[in-house]
């Protein structure tokens, strides 16, 4: 399995306008709370050992998947983003026990929001999504948007540094 340096470089190489940046502090967020929506039916109510009566969905499933990959990459930021994510994972389930088309129309909707914001972002860059290039694009996109946050926040200098020496700074 690559580092978390390697996937985050990577990633980077299709990110190196802030204008993308940004447009990412967004749409990736949405992207994934629309996918928890869309993953929390079906949803079963059963008594997990140690919880338990827990909702268990296919969300709560690939929340679970994300985060152990996210946490083998980096304890501390997977920490965070099993945090963040919970929250979406709770909130999703919310939507979900909307009637099925109040669901898919508010799940879709975030979904396609979520999507513009990534091509419009990418439009800036003048370079197609990560993806494109190499599927595991789609799970790294979130992580990449934490470490951006924390960069900011003056967190993980030497992992910014390592990005940067990488795929070059960040143009402004």
């Amino acid at each position: 399995m690559k580092t978390l340096e390697q996937y985050l470089g990577e990633y980077g190489h299709y990110h190196r306008d802030q204008r993308n940046i940004y447009t990412h502090y967004a749409g990736i967020p949405l992207i994934v709370f629309s996918v928890f929506c869309l993953l929390s039916k079906p949803a079963f109510l059963t008594d997990v050992p140690l919880l338990g009566e827990t909702i268990v969905s296919p969300a709560i499933a690939v929340w679970v998947i994300g985060n152990l990959f996210y946490f083998k990459l980096d304890k501390k930021l997977g920490s965070v983003m099993a945090l963040i994510t919970a929250v979406m994972v709770y909130f999703a389930q919310s939507v979900a026990a909307l009637g099925v088309i109040s669901w898919l129309s508010v799940s879709l909707g975030i979904f396609v929001g979520g999507w513009a914001l990534q091509f419009v972002g990418h439009h800036f860059e003048g370079k197609k999504p990560a993806f494109v290039d190499d599927i595991m694009g789609l799970a790294i996109g979130p992580l990449f948007v934490l470490a951006e946050v924390a960069f900011e926040m003056g967190l993980r200098n030497k992992l910014k540094q390592d990005i940067e020496q990488r795929c070059g700074p960040i143009r402004h």
